[in-house]
């Protein structure tokens, strides 16, 4: 047991490089998606409701008529489900600005994911890394508070919902959520890069 404990402390350096290349693995990837239709349109409901971001679609705040007669924001109107190609939600996003948002914000996250897996090497580069994961999570958890979508709905049925709304997270929500271990992994690199930069 002993040997395994000094293990352990002995690789905590590699442990949080190990942080910064996992960081660098969802950054690359989930930033890379977002140059693809089905990624750009996902994302509307966040960026949309959020107060700090809506003013970067052109749509938001608009509002429509559903199927049942209801006054609903546009978006909801025009959701392309994951895999599924309608040209009129298409055209609608295009004009929204959905896929040119989408490629500017897929774009930073590749490069923040690039500064943390940097800070291997530079910690001066890896501690901006570190601190801009941590930003870009709290961004991301802010959609918790802004979006409706992060909780199960009541869409009703043929008996009563018994969980929706807070705190029972939908699949979205639980992906959001998700970016509170990103934050902590940002904070540990950008410490440990501080550190370094100390010595």
């Amino acid at each position: 047991m002993n040997k395994l404990l000094s293990t352990l402390a002995a690789s905590q350096s590699q442990f949080i490089n190990f942080i910064r290349v996992a960081v660098f693995i969802v950054m690359a990837w989930i930033g890379g998606l977002k140059a693809f239709q089905y990624e750009a349109d996902g994302i509307v409901p966040f960026v949309t409701n959020s107060p700090f971001m809506s003013f970067l679609y052109h749509n938001s705040g608009k509002t429509g008529i559903n199927e049942e007669g209801k006054e609903v924001p546009q978006y909801k109107l025009h959701r392309n489900p994951e895999g599924k190609m309608v040209a009129k939600n298409i055209a609608w996003h295009k004009e929204n600005g959905t896929y040119a948002f989408s490629y500017g914000l897929g774009t930073v996250i590749v490069s923040i994911g690039i500064l943390m897996l940097l800070g291997i090497w530079y910690p001066k580069i890896g501690l901006w890394g570190g601190l801009l994961t941590f930003g870009m999570s709290i961004v991301t958890l802010s959609f918790l508070i802004t979006t409706p979508e992060v909780y199960v709905p009541n869409l009703g049925g043929d008996m009563p919902t018994p969980n929706f709304g807070f705190p029972y997270l939908s699949g979205a929500g639980r992906l959001v959520l998700k970016d509170v271990i990103m934050m902590a992994g940002g904070l540990i690199a950008a410490s440990d890069c501080a550190k370094r930069i100390l010595k």
